[in-house]
């Protein structure tokens, strides 16, 4: 039986810890702690934050784009639009128009909401953003992009 070489990483690296995909995992699992930590204090969880934030922006999403802009499943999608709708910070339509889809928008007290969590939460993404030396933002940011599409090809 022939011993094959063991696989040579793609970057120079004294162990995993240093890999590209573990270091973004480690900062995305703290994103997710810190975000968790302030939103828990609004009463929201990160997917429902996520999903006030694009409603804001884009009244009338569909469960399926919101579900897929804000990383979850339609089914976990539908569960965080029930939460939000039961808690009267969104309002969908008992039955659809057209299809199946049941545009959701913000209702005043979701806006309300929204912006007394906004805060918090960008005071985490500032937390981020100066870890970086400004002059580096750009590019980080157009790096951050480049590796996202390069896997969802």
């Amino acid at each position: 039986m022939m011993e094959s070489e063991p696989p040579v990483p793609p970057h120079p690296a004294k162990d995993v810890t240093q890999h590209v995909g573990y270091l973004l995992k480690r900062a995305q699992a703290a994103l997710r702690g810190a975000m968790d930590k302030v939103l828990r204090e609004h009463g929201l969880t990160v997917p429902q934050y996520a999903t006030l934030e694009l409603l804001a922006l884009h009244p009338g999403m569909s469960n399926a784009d919101l579900a897929r802009a804000t990383f979850v499943t339609r089914q976990s999608g539908n569960v965080v639009l029930r939460g939000l709708q039961e808690a009267g910070l969104i309002t969908r339509p008992a039955t659809a128009e057209h299809g199946r889809a049941r545009p959701a928008r913000l209702t005043d007290a979701g806006h309300a909401r929204l912006t007394a969590v906004q805060a918090a939460v960008y005071a985490v993404e500032q937390r981020m953003v100066d870890a970086v030396p400004a002059q580096r933002m750009t590019a980080l940011l157009t790096d951050l992009d480049r590796i996202a599409a390069a896997l969802e090809e």
